[in-house]
């Protein structure tokens, strides 16, 4: 059963995948936005590998820019490794899609390319996952299809036969990024390597090739993203930063500051701050009129 969500200019429709998608897919959203004006989305990085397949509109501008050299392009379906930093996505007038957020796991599986290759990128769909005829008519498949369910139909049926046919990461990687996901990126990283009897540098070499990036990273990553959770919502007057800090894993405040400048290309503060007041900005010399930083998709999560 399909939930769809409805605002003045934009409309959410998300449902569980199929159950054989479960333990790849954790979140499945189909999504059209008619906005009156431009909009720039400050995207937070997370443990999801996120595809995006656009049916209707001009796509979207997508660009890295605390990342030294990574190109600013306008795509219409495209996948996003695992990276260490925020990504700012603009959009004009009609835009829709289906967004499909993988497991590092379900990733390497559905994935034509290693996980380390896309790690840090946005790629097109099709470098991503290849070119074979449901990938190349799938767009035009989603925007023929008579509504929401059709549409996650569709999704579903292209996922689970890429699935089928593709390559399962080694049970160990799975298990130990199970692990850490358990654990809110709090595991040490030597206590995980001996749990499973390999050495640190072994276990970093196949998270690299099967995740994309290394144990180390991975657990960093989870435990912004379970601070971005902590804050969701809230109102800087409203929040102890210490105590989320804390809760999350840190070693103190000013860690916490640190890492989440690092991902976020700004501090805590100035993040709960941009929420209460999108049309301010972010880091205006990275991001200049950022008009949002939460993803419409997110309202149906």
């Amino acid at each position: 059963m399909v939930t769809v969500l409805r605002g003045d200019c934009w409309e959410v429709a998300a449902r569980p995948p199929h159950p054989a998608l479960r333990a790849h897919v954790r979140r499945l959203v189909g999504f059209v936005e008619d906005a009156p004006a431009p909009v720039r989305r400050l995207e937070m990085p997370s443990s999801t590998v996120t595809l995006i397949v656009g049916f209707t509109g001009d796509g979207w501008e997508v660009e890295l820019p605390w990342a030294p050299g990574a190109p600013r392009t306008r795509l219409d379906a495209f996948v996003a490794g695992l990276h260490g930093t925020a990504a700012v996505t603009e959009q004009h007038g009609r835009v829709g899609g289906v967004q499909v957020d993988l497991t590092p796991a379900g990733a390497h599986q559905l994935l034509s390319v290693s996980m380390a290759e896309l790690a840090g990128r946005v790629a097109p769909l099709d470098e991503g996952v290849g070119v074979d005829p449901a990938t190349r008519t799938l767009g035009d498949r989603l925007a023929a299809a008579r509504g929401w369910d059709a549409r996650l139909d569709l999704v579903d049926t292209w996922l689970a036969a890429r699935l089928d046919a593709g390559r399962a990461p080694a049970t160990e990687v799975t298990w130990a990024c199970t692990r850490l996901e358990r654990s809110g990126g709090q595991l040490p990283v030597a206590a995980l390597a001996e749990e499973i009897g390999w050495s640190r540098r072994h276990l970093a070499a196949r998270f690299r090739d099967q995740v994309g990036v290394t144990p180390k990273a991975l657990a960093r990553l989870l435990r912004f993203e379970r601070a971005v959770g902590a804050l969701a919502g809230a109102h800087a007057g409203d929040v102890e930063l210490g105590r989320v800090a804390l809760d999350c894993g840190y070693y103190d405040q000013a860690h916490f500051n640190r890492d989440f400048r690092a991902f976020a290309g700004v501090t805590p503060s100035a993040y709960l701050a941009a929420r209460a007041a999108p049309g301010a900005g972010i880091s205006a010399q990275a991001v200049q009129e950022v008009t949002s930083v939460q993803d419409p998709a997110r309202a149906a999560a």
